[in-house]
């Protein structure tokens, strides 16, 4: 499998979707491990 070059990271707004989809009782659990999949892509929260 190739890897994804880790410069890459995955915008706001994705983020936000995939964050609504994920807290969606009703989402597949497909849509639901795309949108964790596009989370873990985002860079981390900073305090």
């Amino acid at each position: 499998m190739a890897k994804k070059p880790t410069n890459e990271v995955t915008g706001k707004k994705a983020g936000t979707a995939a964050s609504k989809v994920l807290r969606d009782p009703k989402a597949s659990p497909a849509a639901k491990t795309a949108a964790a999949s596009a989370l873990t892509q985002r860079p981390s929260k900073k305090k």
